[in-house]
């Protein structure tokens, strides 16, 4: 099976401008593209996950990755998929954040001559002048057909300033730029992004007279039609700083049962025979298939031994087991000497973002202590059971350790 049919088995590809062409140049190994990132925080999420797979599968087929990092972009803020105005960075800022990029995407691709790129298009959208970006690319833009775009509309009842209506022109401009100037032949990206890719292309063919192509790859959702990498409002991040490995491999185990083989499918780099082979498991191998998928992708992002690691302890965990060595911690300090109330241990440890919210979930009964639920907002963790370790539980499937520091 070629690449481009891999694609399509792997339910990977949305939509695509030239078909033929396209497929032709995945499959010989003749497509330079191009994947955009936006860097609005120090880490990569499991949201781009879907890019940073395509991008390796597409490597090891003989096709050149290049890792656009949105350093101009950002300070304009992308309008898709979103019902405010996004914070504004510093450069300072964004030059941080592009770095750390940049680690976390060497685990999926390699840099270097003739392999992967990465560019910054801070280097030519800041430099620009005004008037003569309005004269070389405004004419090829048509505003209705803007207004028209989905992620336009999504904006327009709340508001869409002027800074996030150039986001697409700004984007068009990016491929027109890396078509000249890299050699970049195509562009991919999630399928809201499809208006913003359309423009790029439609500006190379107008201007120049040349071929350039985009596809669109499909955004994995979970049941609920929460975009990937989000639980419970937060993100989870690919830097262990930020979400652990076991923390990375438990949203993964707990992946809803519909999207399982979705995530095995699209994610995973296992062999598509043995993917089919998988989706004729009876049902009552549905955790096998989740421990399958968390350990693979924790594997992908933080290696084998922290992968091995957060399975033994999450199967210990649900076992009933005690080992906690490789549960996220928190390490506390000036606790008192009559303990710790519940309510402040919860908020030290991150496990809710308000007091009002901590309370609201000890009253429901969904916490935990050492496996015993606490019902009492009032009750006291003392000293001594700090000093040895609390094992708390939120909900069903998020544990976490406190302990005083030594």
């Amino acid at each position: 099976m070629q690449i481009y049919e891999e694609l399509q088995a792997r339910g990977l590809i949305a939509q695509v401008t030239d078909e033929p062409q396209i497929r032709d140049l995945i499959n010989n190994g003749g497509a330079k593209f191009y994947i955009g990132f936006d860097c609005t925080a120090d880490s990569l999420t499991a949201g781009h996950f879907m890019a940073l797979t395509l991008m390796k599968r597409l490597q090891m087929a003989g096709n050149k990755p290049v890792a656009l990092i949105g350093g101009g972009t950002t300070m304009i803020g992308d309008p898709t998929g979103r019902t405010d105005m996004r914070k504004m960075l510093t450069k300072e800022d964004i030059e941080h954040n592009a770095l750390c990029f940049k680690k976390q995407m060497e685990r999926f691709i390699e840099f270097g001559e003739g392999k992967a790129e990465m560019v910054n298009n801070a280097d030519w959208l800041l430099p620009l002048n005004y008037i003569d970006l309005l004269r070389e690319v405004g004419p090829h833009f048509s505003v209705n057909n803007m207004l028209r775009a989905e992620c336009y509309k999504q904006r327009m009842e709340k508001g869409l300033s002027f800074l996030e209506f150039n986001y697409m022109i700004m984007q068009s401009y990016d491929f027109y730029y890396l078509y000249q100037n890299h050699g970049c032949n195509m562009q991919f990206g999630g399928d809201d992004q499809w208006s913003n890719m359309l423009g790029g292309t439609e500006l190379i063919r107008r201007k120049l007279g040349k071929d350039a192509f985009a596809m669109t790859i499909t955004l994995l959702t979970d049941s609920q039609g929460k975009k990937m990498g989000k639980t419970a409002g937060n993100a989870v991040w690919l830097d262990p700083n930020k979400t652990s490995p076991f923390e990375f491999y438990q949203y993964w185990r707990n992946v809803n049962d519909a999207d399982v083989m979705k995530c095995i499918r699209m994610l995973t780099f296992l062999p598509i025979e043995e993917i089919e082979a998988m989706e004729l498991w009876d049902s009552s191998r549905i955790n096998e298939k989740k421990e399958l998928l968390a350990y693979e992708l924790t594997k992908m992002v933080h290696g084998e031994e922290e992968a091995s690691k957060a399975q033994t302890a999450a199967r210990a965990l649900f076992a009933g087991g005690g080992d906690d060595s490789n549960m996220p911690s928190t390490e506390l300090e000036n606790v008192p000497a009559d303990g710790m109330n519940i309510i402040d241990l919860m908020l030290a440890c991150k496990l809710a973002a308000s007091r009002s919210e901590a309370r609201r979930l000890i009253q429901q009964g969904g916490v935990s202590i050492d496996g015993e639920k606490v019902s009492d907002t009032y009750r006291t963790v003392s000293r001594e059971a700090l000093a040895d370790g609390v094992k708390l539980r939120k909900g069903k499937k998020i544990f976490h350790r406190a302990i005083l520091k030594a």
